[in-house]
């Protein structure tokens, strides 16, 4: 049996485990399984790994997809250069095994932001500092736009919440959401920013995608915003991360 899972902490929003069963089944693809492996602390990972002989794959989700990489051993040029992985690939050979960390979220972003934006590449906004917000800029700056990390704390190359006003958002393209707020089951919660400044010059794309329709994204559209859902990327991230895992050559 070949296992594949995702950790993080907590799970209780992830699709992922849900989207493998159905490729499995659809795809007729056997003697593979998918499970959650909740980690309330990263010290355990390597006991997972251990107590897992089977295990030769892994999704990674908030809140460690950037210190994650101090327990791998191999990094491709994007994870380097973003700072954060997504996707462990675990290589064993009798008791040792390697790690090889990879980011599958490059793909999720550019395939969502390339079939759904229409609009000029000018400024984004990306809303969150942690480990899927690097993955959102790098993917960003290398498709051509101006990019402005925003934060509740402001800081050198970093905005603040409160420095979004109008005269920022007239420059301003497309606002990704890349924080947890708005995912399930605090469904109510949203970004800090003043949405009576949004209107349909405006793109909102939010990586969280339970539910599909965060507070954000209908703020948004209730402005005449063009919406991006997290959903697109979920699932071309999800299918880049089973290529990984089942390339001999990676």
């Amino acid at each position: 049996m070949r296992k594949f899972g995702l950790i993080g902490y907590p799970l209780g929003h992830s699709f992922s485990q849900k989207y493998f069963a159905a490729k499995f089944s659809e795809e007729n693809i056997a003697g593979c399984s998918y499970d959650n492996f909740p980690l309330s602390s990263l010290d355990s990972f390597p006991d997972l790994i251990t107590s897992n002989p089977d295990l030769c794959g892994l999704n990674v989700t908030i809140p460690y997809k950037a210190d994650i990489l101090k327990y791998v051993d191999e990094t491709d040029h994007i994870v380097r250069e973003i700072g954060a992985a997504n996707v462990l690939k675990i290589r064993r050979e009798g008791r040792k095994s390697r790690i090889y960390a990879y980011n599958s979220d490059v793909v999720g972003i550019r395939d969502s932001v390339l079939s759904s934006f229409s609009g000029r590449k000018g400024t984004v906004l990306i809303l969150g500092t942690g480990g899927g917000s690097k993955a959102v800029s790098w993917t960003l700056k290398n498709m051509g736009f101006k990019v402005l990390m925003v934060s509740r704390t402001r800081r050198k190359g970093i905005q603040g919440y409160e420095e979004i006003n109008a005269k920022l958002l007239e420059d301003t393209d497309l606002i990704v959401n890349a924080t947890p707020l708005g995912m399930f089951p605090d469904i109510e919660s949203k970004p800090d920013i003043d949405f009576s400044l949004l209107d349909k010059r405006h793109t909102l794309f939010d990586l969280v995608y339970n539910p599909e329709f965060t507070m954000f994204l209908k703020m948004g559209k209730e402005r005449g915003c063009k919406i991006i859902t997290g959903l697109r990327m979920l699932y071309s991230q999800a299918e880049r991360s089973w290529e990984i895992w089942n390339d001999d050559t990676l």
